[in-house]
């Protein structure tokens, strides 16, 4: 302990300026740390911090006391994971009930009351019930207390919970804010949707075999099998039906008695599965039909403000109906749901004849020539997306398509495929890569982007653009004379798509990109959602998955490549790109 004596000395003795009673806490504070190295030995479990900055089960290994190994002491075995796992930490990197807690200088009484009030308005405290194990922030750090009651005066809006700190008196509890509370209980209005304790028993479900650089990662398709098994014996149906102009897409799910703690799982569940729906399918109106609390509550989750909003608030776009609002209705009746139905369509799989083709990603534009089934040209051109004026994006295309036609002797035919929905004639009825584009603007120069294109590049030649997700999907079918396939492209993005039996597209959206499929509460968020959503499929299936593990990894990047840094969570590319060459 001898490094870390002299060293905190060395501090304590340049800390002239400071007064006697901060002197005091800062020696405090030196023997606090000194103590809790001493309780440490080899072979003691306690958590230990991740480089996600998550607390996981973890055995000490060893514990140095040489000069080099000061600011990291503490070599610990993350449990379940070999030694090439294994991490050095700082003592303040180290959770245990044998460890005594660190004293730290408490925030002004100000500004904590200024950050109560602030963050109260938006915090909802109704899932807080009296004995609920919460954490509460006290002198700078974080201790076990427990609920004993949530105030609904507004004279305590500020801090309507009182709390029991664990192994004091009652003389301790006291009033406290969502800004001193750490709950997985606590729920974020108009964010994404918080996860009860209920959910999480159930449905985060740890993967056999755990991802190596994302232990947190929890499969959605682990939770629903989980809940389905658990569900198994309920009599209470949900079902719902989501309506598109070509069409309606049908659910039931087994839910829990109204009355038990479950159903918040069964709530938790639906709202996951109805939005994968929402962005396979699209959506005009939600109707709902099951038990009155769970169809309540979804109600309020795809309605402006709720955990849903970025669903509700975008189906309008999607759908070309901008100024038609996303409905929810409850329905007294399952016959009052409209029936299944698809609209699927039929697609050519021959290329022959001369023909130019496109696909626009979020980070680059690919352009190919064709003739008679064989290529003979093919690029890819980096562009800027973010672009507002969508002239820059008609030139972009246009100049990389000039240079393809080049390589033909005429043009029979233009295809093409885009992020996002493209009506059957073709128009640009919502596309994300055209993201700072005003709506006034997009309507009249975005929407009819692709035949002016084509006619502007080829005169009156048939034309057909799709999802590029879609055209993923159709290659399979094309190289393996099979149907029922379903298509993932991996680029800047994720685009998916499917095919039927008969190898024709069903006439749905596919923008599975912004599909849940990681169920961590505590998984990244993304800035196309604006942040309104964690988990979400493009960040694991895309370029993203991979930037986002390389500090994890590894690699040796700049600051501003690494996850964390406010570079990587922008709609922009550059940085991903980069950081790619450098994986």
């Amino acid at each position: 302990l001898k490094p870390l004596a002299h060293s905190s000395l060395d501090a304590l003795r340049s800390c002239d300026h400071l007064s006697a009673s901060k002197q005091l806490l800062l020696l405090q504070n030196i023997l606090l740390l000194s103590n809790m190295a001493a309780n440490l030995e080899v072979g003691m479990k306690l958590h230990a911090k991740y480089t996600d900055g998550e607390f996981y089960p973890a055995t000490v290994v060893q514990v140095s006391t040489a000069e080099k190994r000061k600011a990291k002491p503490v070599k610990v075995n993350y449990t379940g994971y070999g030694a090439e796992n294994d991490a050095w930490l700082p003592l303040t990197s180290l959770k245990s009930k044998k460890l005594p807690k660190s004293v730290t200088t408490p925030e002004p009484k100000a500004k904590a009351k200024a950050k109560a009030k602030a963050k109260a308005k938006a915090v909802d405290y109704s899932s807080l019930e009296k004995g609920a194990k919460v954490q509460v922030k006290a002198e700078g750090k974080f201790w076990a207390a427990e609920v004993v009651t949530v105030s609904k005066d507004k004279k305590k809006a500020s801090a309507p919970v009182k709390v029991h700190f664990l192994g004091y008196t009652k003389d301790s509890d006291e009033w406290v804010g969502a800004d001193r509370l750490k709950s997985k209980a606590l729920e974020t209005k108009g964010k994404s949707a918080s996860m009860p304790p209920a959910a999480r028993k159930l449905l985060l479900v740890k993967p056999k075999i755990a991802a190596p650089l994302d232990p947190g990662f929890r499969p959605v398709i682990l939770a629903k099998k989980a809940y389905l098994e658990a569900a198994k014996d309920c009599t209470l149906k949900l079902d719902w039906a989501l309506i598109r102009a070509d069409g309606c897409a049908r659910y039931t799910l087994p839910v829990f008695d109204e009355k038990s703690k479950e159903v918040k799982a069964s709530i938790y569940m639906a709202g996951v599965l109805i939005q994968e729906m929402i962005w396979q399918r699209s959506a005009a109106e939600l109707h709902l039909c099951g038990p009155p609390s769970v169809c309540k509550a979804l109600k309020a989750a795809y309605s402006k403000g709720g955990a849903y909003e970025f669903e509700a608030m975008s189906m309008p776009n999607v759908c070309g109906t901008p100024s038609t609002p996303f409905v929810v209705k409850i329905v007294d009746s399952v016959s009052d749901l409209p029936e299944n139905k698809d609209t699927p369509q039929v697609c050519g799989k021959d290329a022959n004849g001369c023909r130019l083709a496109f696909d626009l990603g979020k980070s680059d534009i690919k352009t190919v020539a064709v003739k008679d089934n064989e290529v003979l040209y093919s690029k890819e051109t980096e562009w800027d997306v973010t672009a507002e004026d969508p002239e820059y994006h008609y030139n972009a295309i246009m100049d990389a398509m000039k240079l393809a036609k080049a390589a033909l002797p005429k043009v029979d035919a233009i295809g093409g495929s885009a992020t996002g929905t493209i009506s059957a004639d073709n128009d640009a009825t919502w596309c994300d890569i055209f993201p700072n584009v005003k709506p006034d603007v997009y309507k009249e120069k975005v929407v009819p982007i692709f035949k002016r294109i084509a006619k502007d590049l080829a005169g009156d030649v048939p034309l057909k653009v799709i999802n590029d997700g879609e055209v993923t999907a159709l290659a399979a079918v094309q190289a393996i004379k099979k149907g029922n396939v379903m298509g993932i492209s991996m680029g800047s993005s994720e685009g998916a798509g499917y095919a039927n039996e008969d190898g024709n597209l069903m006439g749905w959206i596919s923008e599975l990109c912004y599909v849940k499929l990681d169920m961590n509460p505590k998984a990244p968020t993304d800035p196309w959602s604006k942040g309104a959503h964690r988990g979400l499929s493009h960040l694991y299936l895309g370029q993203r998955g991979a930037t986002k593990l390389a500090e994890k990894g590894g690699v040796d990047i700049p600051d501003n490549y690494k996850f964390s840094h406010p570079d990587m969570s922008t709609i922009k590319h550059e940085h991903h790109a980069q950081c790619l060459k450098l994986i």
